[in-house]
């Protein structure tokens, strides 16, 4: 395919990453299976977050100050669903109009850079998300890591980064495979792709440096599921300020997407960037910084949040991932979600919104008809609440409810700008929380019954308020 260079007018505009909290120490793994597993953390995905939770958690860090997208793709190699569209409960989570066009693509490690060029045909908005899962012990396992990553793209006057040139190459050989079904992939011997893939990447290179005018490129970032390629390709494009690959590891479709941001967190303005994708073939995109993007990067750099996370027991993180089947609580299991209520509260359940009533301005969570403060009837308006935060007015740890991480722990919450809810507690939180604890409402996996996922909102906790004293203890309230 020949090089492209950028007429398009759009660019991009925001972007974000995400990742979870919890942290695999390497060195536990190891011990546990009697190998070398190498130093540091894998970052790994919380029992009740999928593709789908990690796409909306970076979703919803690019789109303050921003319109909502006409178009949403959606790219994962662990889809939540198969024959249902994943990208509708995100696109339903955002409160996005019904008129915007949400799709997956979905499948291969190359699907992330098939997002990232579709949004930017039409000024859209593209979701890189995955959950890496390997056997105990492979490497998949040991250096893969889970994550998602947006970016929206819109007016190239307005933009942190633009597109320069991009080129692309195809080539059909058996480097890394899993069969659906599957929760492993297999690859083939490293040196193998590592000789198939490097004139790829030389060419690829060279073809978008030439569309581009440009002798060479201040950051190179090179992302590929064959950790041969990532340790001896970068060496064929020298840089001048960085070079580096996905900070997580490899982490499937969001590998590209997860590096794209990590450079951006690290790049001045007027700098260029060479994101080189290869996975069965190789894509090569050379993106330049606008003078914007030193006021406009993430709130929290890829950086940051890699340095802040919660250690997860090895044994827990191979139960979360259907590894290791331990003895469940001997307890009922939730039942199947309905579909016909779920469509009905589809703004309270997938978007969080509540209502506010028009004659007192009392905050209703979930939103009804008819005020509980003044009894007016039919005179709502509705009140998003993904957004905001709140704080803790009292809290209860149940160790015998069923949970596939306990204990349980519940909260009653009082919203900023009014309205309280009842919500579970996520990322394992409940040594740190309190009476007065600041939280934040995140989107996750409640259960999953007979296939089908339970998606609605938990609570984050930010940071650690004021403690009145009191402890909770099991199956009471604090």
């Amino acid at each position: 395919m020949s090089p492209s260079p950028s007429p398009n007018p759009y660019g991009i505009v925001s972007y974000a990453a995400y990742l979870p909290r919890h942290r695999l120490q390497r060195a536990e793994l190891g011990a546990a299976l009697g190998i070398h597993a190498g130093r540091g953390a894998r970052v790994a995905a919380s029992f009740d977050e999928d593709s789908t939770t990690m796409g909306v958690e970076a979703v919803r860090r690019v789109l303050p100050g921003h319109p909502g997208p006409d178009a949403l793709y959606f790219a994962t190699t662990s889809p939540a669903y198969l024959d249902k569209t994943n990208a509708a409960a995100l696109h339903a989570a955002l409160g996005l109009p019904h008129d915007a066009f949400a799709a997956d693509l979905a499948g291969s490690a190359r699907s992330g850079i098939a997002a990232l060029r579709a949004a930017r045909l039409g000024g859209g908005l593209a979701v890189l998300s995955d959950v890496r899962t390997g056997r105990p012990g492979s490497a998949d396992e040991r250096d893969g890591g889970d994550g998602a990553a947006a970016f929206l793209f819109g007016d190239a006057g307005a933009a942190v980064a633009e597109i320069l040139a991009h080129a692309s190459a195809t080539s059909e050989f058996l480097d890394r495979w899993r069969l659906p079904g599957n929760p492993a992939g297999e690859q083939w011997e490293e040196r193998f792709g590592l000789e198939r893939c490097l004139p790829l990447i030389e060419d690829t290179g060279q073809r978008v440096l030439k569309a581009a005018g440009a002798g060479g490129a201040d950051h190179v970032v090179l992302v590929s599921p064959n950790s041969a390629v990532r340790k001896r390709a970068t060496k064929l494009f020298p840089a001048r300020l960085s070079a580096s690959g996905s900070p997580i590891g490899h982490a499937g479709c969001a590998d590209a997407g997860l590096a794209l941001a990590d450079a951006l967190d690290r790049a001045g303005a007027g700098e260029t960037i060479l994101l080189l994708s290869a996975a069965d073939g190789c894509d090569a995109v050379l993106l330049r910084t606008t003078d914007r993007l030193p006021a406009a990067r993430q709130p929290e750099p890829v950086a940051r949040q890699l340095a802040d996370g919660r250690d997860v027991s090895y044994t827990t993180y191979l139960t979360w991932r259907g590894w290791l089947d331990r003895e469940p609580p001997r307890r009922p299991e939730p039942e199947r979600p309905a579909g016909p209520p779920s469509a009905r509260g589809e703004g309270w359940k997938f978007a969080f919104t509540g209502s506010r009533c028009e004659r007192c301005a009392f905050v209703h969570l979930p939103p009804t008809r008819v005020c509980k403060e003044c009894g007016v009837a039919d005179a709502m308006t509705p009140v998003p609440l993904a957004g905001a935060r709140g704080t803790v007015a009292t809290y209860t740890v149940d160790r015998l409810a069923y949970s596939p991480s306990p204990p349980l722990t519940d909260a009653v919450v009082d919203f900023d700008g009014g309205g309280r809810c009842t919500l579970e507690i996520a990322d394992g939180a409940a040594d740190r929380l309190a009476v007065g604890t600041r939280v934040e409402p995140v989107f996750r996996r409640l259960y999953t019954a007979q296939g089908v996922h339970n998606y609605f909102w938990k609570a984050r906790t930010t940071e650690v308020g004021s403690v009145d004293g009191s402890t909770a203890v099991d199956g009471s309230t604090a």
